[in-house]
């Protein structure tokens, strides 16, 4: 079964109001940001029968307008009868991508867990699938760069067969609200600039093409992350590296392992020059120092083993 959509898939999303979007009976978390695309999934999920929906929505307090968003999305989940819980971050102007996720996701796993739900529900569309992949293939993230928005049971994405295009059509034709985030129009964010310069310039072809790659790598990518799991449990005790059997890695399969360990200490921002850096220092680095791998996460040498090792 593929992991990922093909366009062709997507071709009614008219008559979406009539789609199964295929979630099982049970209770879930809607993570609901106000903007278009999570006021559609809201709006899909109201007529789900057997499905209980909790509202969550979290203001990241980034933008001086947030709270309009948390306003907006109370009154939504008011309108169809459905409970909310609603987490403040209150992060800065100057937070990260990365960051607003992590804080996030950890605000919508402890809804999660609260309310013993099935899952977390997101909107990620067709084109979120496609950016992601494309950012992550520019930032050299490799193979997961085609399939980072992997089937997880813990967050289902049930619109990934859409394009953003479609789900605008159906907003428009159902005459629902949302709030437009003030910074998705400034191309000096990549993701921004791929939406807005990029994507649209796609023809349907094109899209399919990425679609199917995304799809193929995906399917040899959890093969891999299995073999990448084993050879993790011979190299490491206890999370610290033996640096003998590392360095005796082809550089490739030491790479892949890097990933691995950082994805496993939720470090998710990185490029390809901070792999080849971390590999070198591994193989080469002095003992009894520590190297920065970010400003939370060290990588810290001795003369046998390396950790990674958070920063208080």
């Amino acid at each position: 079964m593929p992991l990922f959509p093909t366009v062709k898939i997507a071709a009614n999303l008219l008559a979406m109001s009539e789609v199964n979007l295929g979630i099982e009976p049970g209770k879930y978390i809607a993570a609901v940001s106000g903007g278009v695309d999570s006021m559609v999934l809201l709006d899909l999920l109201s007529k789900q029968r057997g499905v209980e929906i909790v509202v969550a929505h979290f203001n990241h307090g980034i933008r001086p307008d947030s709270s309009k968003d948390e306003l907006l999305v109370a009154k939504m989940a008011k309108k169809y009868n459905l409970p909310m819980e609603a987490g403040h971050g209150r992060l800065g102007a100057n937070t990260s991508e990365d960051q607003a996720r992590k804080a996030r996701y950890a605000f919508l796993h402890s809804v999660a867990r609260k309310q013993q739900a099935e899952a977390i529900l997101t909107a990620h569309h067709q084109d979120d699938l496609i950016e992601t992949a494309l950012i992550n293939l520019i930032r050299g993230t490799g193979r997961r760069g085609l399939s980072a928005i992997a089937v997880n049971p813990d967050v289902r994405r049930p619109l990934l067969n859409y394009p953003k295009r479609r789900l605008l059509s159906y907003a428009r034709k159902n005459r629902l609200v949302w709030s437009e985030d003030s910074t998705n129009k400034n191309d000096d964010y990549l993701r921004n600039y791929l939406r807005n310069q990029i994507l649209p310039k796609l023809s349907k072809s094109k899209r399919a093409n990425l679609l199917k790659i995304s799809d193929k790598v995906a399917n040899n990518s959890k093969a891999q992350d299995e073999l990448i799991a084993i050879i993790s449990h011979n190299l490491t005790n206890e999370g610290h590296i033996d640096r003998h059997k590392f360095i005796e890695l082809p550089a490739e399969v030491a790479d892949e392992l890097l990933v691995y360990w950082l994805r496993d200490k939720d470090h998710l921002s990185y490029q390809r020059d901070s792999v080849d850096r971390l590999n070198t220092l591994i193989r080469t680095a002095k003992p009894a120092t520590r190297h920065s791998v970010s400003k939370d996460l060290e990588l810290v040498v001795d003369r046998r083993n390396a950790y990674f090792e958070r920063i208080p």
